[in-house]
């Protein structure tokens, strides 16, 4: 068997298992985030990340498929180390970008629905001030 089929081999088995494997972790940990974000709905947490799993799959498994052609011929051993470490090397750059991506967009989610709800104030106001400095008292009895 050729030896750049063996390098064909063993980079798509180690990506494809790489991808899964960080595509669950994301999941599994990503889920209690998202249900901060979205105010503990439970169900909207789980959809959305659903569809970031999705999304994550079919970027990452395009990726792998793009990134398998290769022109070189490997010829010896050390050339199927040296082509699996560049090929791996370059789809765990991808899968980390991707990671952070998801992260920084939804910290910024995060960091909008908590400035939404400060700026609700806990209970409603005694009063008004008018446009003089003058306290109005509301309307409906104190």
């Amino acid at each position: 068997m050729d030896l750049t089929v063996v390098a064909y081999v063993i980079y798509l088995l180690c990506s494809l298992g790489l991808t899964v494997w960080v595509a669950r972790t994301l999941s599994r940990n990503g889920r209690i985030f998202l249900a901060d974000v979205l105010r503990g709905n439970e169900k909207l947490a789980d959809a959305v990340n659903h569809l970031l799993v999705v999304g994550f799959y079919l970027v990452n498994l395009g990726f792998i498929a793009l990134y398998l052609r290769d022109d070189t011929t490997v010829a010896d051993a050390r050339g199927v180390f040296e082509a699996l470490s560049q090929k791996l090397g370059v789809v765990l750059l991808v899968l980390g970008v991707m990671h952070l991506g998801n992260v920084f967009a939804l910290g910024r989610f995060r960091r909008r629905g908590m400035l939404e709800r400060e700026q609700v104030p806990p209970v409603p106001p005694a009063g008004y001030t008018g446009g003089q400095g003058t306290w109005v008292a509301p309307t409906g009895g104190l």
